[in-house]
């Protein structure tokens, strides 16, 4: 169990994390900081009170500033905000980099040891944003989408095999967007390749809803975006850093060389221990596979331009 825990942003990702680290017993506290007055505290005074119910004792606690934050050995940040009627990409871009980067600086300031799991889109843009601003290593700046897209990938795939979501093994590498990378060749069910259950046009409809997932629920919602698992897929990273347990889950992380590729967030395979990033394992891709992600990382280059820090 860490001290504390402080996750940014009291919206629906941000508040829905909050619970389930709480209810996971990862820190003696976790802090929810939010810019909307009240916001945080009454959502935090709302999770501590459901404590005695749920059996946990970790104290969760509300701030529109980052003062009970301080010496925080784990920071989540899901604070930014989403596209607008009219709104140009490169325009929320530039607008979600404002406010990460003024996240960032705080937590520079208050939380200088801290491991920063980045969830706030675009996600790979906003992890460079994170780690130019703080001036941390790579290995305590990641962010969290592959662990998203693979648990997206792994549930269509069990739902069109009627099988258990248990015995999917898999992994989605890349951008977090329409570039990802599904690996094909990576992809078993209880050890079987997935490309004798399923014929290619089958996997393919899959893939590209896999690519869509995010998209899909937001149609369905109008006027708000995925949260249950997206909050999962944080628990699931801070659950293996904070007890060491040296999971090899997918990553967004900063690779210097890795898979051909140099100077951006990728999605790549990360095993996750007490010191965030231990390591990036290079997996031997199909050849299409690896021009994939190498499409996907220009992908993400190229939205990097967009912003100037």
């Amino acid at each position: 169990m860490l001290s504390k825990i402080t996750v940014v942003g009291a919206g629906n990702v941000g508040a829905t994390a909050a619970q389930r680290l709480a209810e996971k017993g990862l820190a003696r506290s976790i802090v929810l900081v939010d810019v909307l007055e009240g916001v945080p505290q009454g959502k935090g005074l709302d999770l501590w009170q459901s404590a005695p119910i749920a059996g946990f004792d970790t104290r969760v606690v509300g701030a529109n500033d980052y003062r009970p934050a301080a010496g925080s050995e784990l920071v989540v940040v899901t604070a930014g905000i989403a596209r607008k009627p009219g709104m140009s990409r490169d325009d929320l871009v530039r607008t979600n980099a404002d406010i990460v980067k003024q996240v960032s600086q705080q937590i520079k300031q208050h939380c200088p040891d801290a491991i920063v799991i980045v969830v706030s889109n675009p996600l790979d843009v906003m992890c460079w944003v994170t780690k130019q601003v703080t001036g941390f290593p790579r290995e305590r700046v990641l962010g969290m989408a592959g662990v998203l897209d693979t648990a997206r990938y792994r549930a269509f795939l069990a739902e069109a095999l009627n099988v258990s979501v248990a015995d999917i093994q898999a992994m989605v590498l890349g951008g977090h967007g329409d570039t990802m990378v599904p690996l094909l060749s990576y992809t078993t069910v209880a050890g079987i390749p997935v490309t004798q259950l399923l014929d290619g046009a089958s996997l393919e409809r899959i893939v590209e809803r896999t690519r869509n997932g995010g998209a899909e629920i937001v149609g369905y919602l109008k006027t708000g975006s995925a949260y249950y698992a997206p909050s999962a897929a944080v628990t699931e990273m801070a659950e293996a850093i904070v007890l060491d347990r040296k999971r090899i889950l997918p990553c967004a992380a900063w690779v210097e060389g890795e898979y051909g590729v140099t100077g951006v967030y990728l999605g790549v395979p990360c095993k996750l221990g007490r010191r965030g990033i231990e390591q990036i394992i290079e997996l031997r891709l199909a050849s299409e596979e690896s021009a994939a992600l190498t499409q996907s990382a220009a992908a993400v280059r190229q939205t990097m331009a967009a912003v100037t820090l």
